[in-house]
């Protein structure tokens, strides 16, 4: 009996909300691969249950240059004695490791690359940071022969950059009715948390995911003074979390803005499904944030949720085509109340979202996922043969 061939994903999260590569890993082990994800483990991480493997390093460190240092080399060493036919590496700061493995093993190497690393806020301000991640990727990039990102901007930048080609494979909500499963879920709010009760007059404002710098929150925080009967909703965690924290107290807004903390994945939909508007507020702060087409976008469309987001390239050709949210260039907190008033007055576009989500799916996109492993395995095959 012939063995399915063997895939061997890594990230440097917990695996807990990461949904691409939870929707990558999926589509991989139901089309036959033996797939198992490499992540790391946090002291809170709660376990996981997934359809295919799963193993986390425990580290000595989480943060700065020693984080990102320790992670590769003990990745490199796992990746190294692993008995895998393929790697797939999930950004820049997972590459290094994938790399030195796929030389040493002469195995093929798949590369998503969920953001223009150097360009993320976080690294954009710290020059020589930001020089070595650009130096790695000058040092690697080349050499990539098989690999996909999240949107046609940062596909198009890499080109220009190491004139190598990516697919694109964008992070779309499989076209399975999770509306109509979320809405269920407003009936059962044991899947959110305890703080997550709005009274039934209020409009809730939600913001899902990192929260992280150049997200836009604060701006949010500020404008909440001027919405009477709105409520906050910050579903995440991430590096800058305290800090809006300290924010709402100075402010004397604890009970219009509210932080749930870390949500998995499997139960965001619960929050997402009861918002009345969706905020992707992101600043121009760097290419990366530029040409992003987030997670939240696709997450707010499938569950026909109106969204206000910044005018960014990826993100307008969404939005505005189908008509499902409002881009703004401005960020003063009279302006944006104004404009979260005028949305929460205006019917939802129901044509609008109905045509977006036919239309866009999971399923669509990984089809493109499936021909860059398929490509690489056949060409590994052919070596071996």
């Amino acid at each position: 009996m012939k063995h399915p061939l063997k895939i061997t994903v890594s990230v440097t999260n917990d695996l807990i909300t990461d949904q691409r590569v939870h929707k990558v890993c999926t589509t991989l082990a139901q089309n036959g691969y033996a797939v198992k994800l490499v992540g790391r483990k946090l002291r809170n991480s709660p376990p996981v249950a997934r359809i295919y493997r799963t193993a986390r390093l425990r580290l000595f460190f989480n943060r700065s240059v020693l984080f990102y240092a320790e992670y590769n080399i003990r990745l490199f060493f796992y990746l190294l004695f692993d008995k895998t036919d393929l790697y797939l590496s999930n950004d820049t700061d997972s590459l290094p490791a994938n790399r030195l493995a796929s030389l040493i093993r002469r195995k093929p190497l798949v590369f998503d690359a969920h953001e223009i690393f150097p360009e993320v806020p976080e690294i954009t301000d710290r020059k020589f940071v930001k020089w070595v991640w650009t130096k790695l990727e000058d040092l690697i990039f080349p050499h990539l022969k098989h690999c996909y990102t999240v949107c046609r901007s940062i596909a198009d930048y890499y080109d220009i950059r190491y004139k190598i080609r990516m697919e694109v494979v964008r992070n779309i909500p499989p076209a399975c009715d999770e509306y109509a499963k979320s809405r269920r879920c407003e009936e059962n709010t044991s899947l959110c948390h305890s703080d997550f009760a709005p009274s039934r007059t209020q409009k809730i404002i939600l913001y899902q995911g990192a929260v992280n710098i150049g997200r836009g929150i604060e701006r949010i925080i500020e404008t909440m003074p001027y919405l009477d009967d709105c409520v906050f909703y910050v579903v995440g965690d991430g590096d800058i979390l305290q800090q809006l924290k300290a924010q709402v107290n100075r402010m004397k807004l604890n009970d219009k803005v509210i932080f749930t903390g870390r949500v998995p994945f499997d139960a965001l939909s619960a929050y997402t499904a009861r918002a009345d508007i969706g905020v992707n507020l992101l600043e121009n702060r760097g290419l990366n944030y530029y040409y992003s087409l987030p997670n939240r976008i696709f997450d707010y469309m499938r569950m026909r949720v109106p969204i206000l987001t910044s005018d960014f390239p990826e993100i307008r050709r969404i939005v505005a085509h189908y008509g499902i949210g409002t881009t703004v260039d401005r960020y003063d907190p009279q302006f944006l109340a104004e404009t979260i008033k005028g949305m929460l007055a205006q019917e939802k576009n129901a044509e609008g979202f109905a045509a977006a989500n036919a239309e866009l799916s999971w399923e669509n996109e990984s089809e493109t996922l499936l021909q860059v492993i398929g490509k690489a395995l056949k060409i590994q095959d052919n070596r071996n043969g």
